[in-house]
């Protein structure tokens, strides 16, 4: 069966899962348009990550996908977080702001319990993906019993592999192209393969469908991840735009202004691609020292975008976005998988 029959879709887009920016009118509209729309739910209570669902699916009657993160959870090393507050301190400083004295964890994992795997049990998504790691052999069991297709993000060949080895249903390949936190499990090593030469070398290796994600923007991008081998293609960044989107007038401006992007872990504590701005430009600095584990990092990254934003400097929000943003085209989700389609087949 092909990927496109298994999902149950009419066309190989898949909306990219963008937690904190996609909405259930958004993956609705890519989905009421023959793609696979997406909810990025890693971000969310249980409670708001049901609301999403329900609302979802009271606009399409189309299959979507929601998206958790698989992260190891680390402890928190103290000395680290500490001389990592104080080094962003003079930033807090700038904007009259005193910076925390301890960071939270605010995202949990997938693995940590089981109330995200009961939520998607309850409310029987058509797939659910998985971003940073693999869930629990029985939580994967559970998951397929219910019929519910699942997808992991692969960074290089030998997580691909294991994502096989677990019994998951599609491999998403990320390539270093891609705009937002890198997938790879062990945050401390990066393959940083570009898309075409990952789908290439998964195609070699695996037999499980593989989608490509990573600088997309056109269908003839689209066309040739798909002659490569890829059976879908997965996009993010061009759908920021949207209206339906959940991204500030700020992110928006910056896509089409400032379309160059740079990997950081300042902000999250994992490697994510961005617009530059001031973490790249001021706290990416050679003397930097080893940023806080995340999410814990990202808890004082948030902290220190609010109390620039109450200034009137955006300068430190997580613009994500991949490195052919400047090929970003202002159209409605509809619209957009309509075009793509059409330069696909004249690809």
């Amino acid at each position: 069966m092909t990927l496109l029959k298994q999902l149950a879709i009419k066309h190989p887009i898949f909306l990219a899962p963008m937690a904190g920016v996609s909405t259930p009118k958004l993956a609705a509209e890519v989905s009421n348009q023959g793609g696979l729309g997406s909810l990025g739910l890693g971000a969310s209570t249980v409670e708001a990550a049901r609301q999403q669902i329900l609302e979802t699916q009271a606009l399409t009657h189309h299959p979507f996908q929601v998206n958790f993160f698989c992260h190891q959870s680390s402890e928190l090393d103290s000395k680290v977080a500490e001389q990592w507050i104080q080094y962003l301190a003079p930033q807090f400083e700038k904007y009259q702001v005193t910076p925390p004295t301890e960071l939270k964890c605010i995202y949990p994992s997938f693995l940590e319990n089981d109330d995200y795997l009961n939520l998607v049990l309850e409310t029987r998504p058509q797939a659910v993906s998985f971003h940073f790691g693999i869930p629990h052999p029985y939580q994967i069991q559970a998951l397929k019993q219910a019929g519910i297709i699942t997808m992991v993000s692969a960074t290089n060949l030998a997580e691909a592999l294991e994502i096989e080895a677990a019994g998951i249903d599609v491999i998403i390949a990320q390539g270093i192209e891609a705009g937002g936190h890198r997938g790879i499990f062990n945050e401390t090593f990066d393959s940083a393969v570009k898309t075409s030469d990952l789908v290439q070398l998964l195609k070699q290796y695996c037999t499980l469908p593989i989608v490509a994600a990573g600088g997309i923007m056109n269908g003839q991008q689209a066309q040739l991840l798909m002659k490569l081998g890829a059976a879908a293609v997965q996009l993010g960044t061009a759908f920021v735009q949207c209206k339906s989107s959940n991204a500030n007038a700020a992110y928006r401006k910056a896509l089409f202004s400032k379309p160059i992007t740079q990997i950081s872990t300042s902000i999250s504590g994992r490697p994510a691609r961005g617009l530059i701005n001031h973490w790249h430009t001021q706290v990416d600095q050679p003397e930097r020292p080893q940023v806080a584990t995340y999410p814990y990092c990202y808890d004082l990254g948030k902290q220190l975008n609010a109390a620039a934003i109450a200034q009137g400097d955006d300068g430190f929000g997580a613009f994500w976005a991949g490195t052919n943003v400047a090929q970003i085209r202002e159209m409605e989700a509809a619209d957009l998988i309509n075009q793509l389609v059409l330069e696909m087949s004249q690809a």
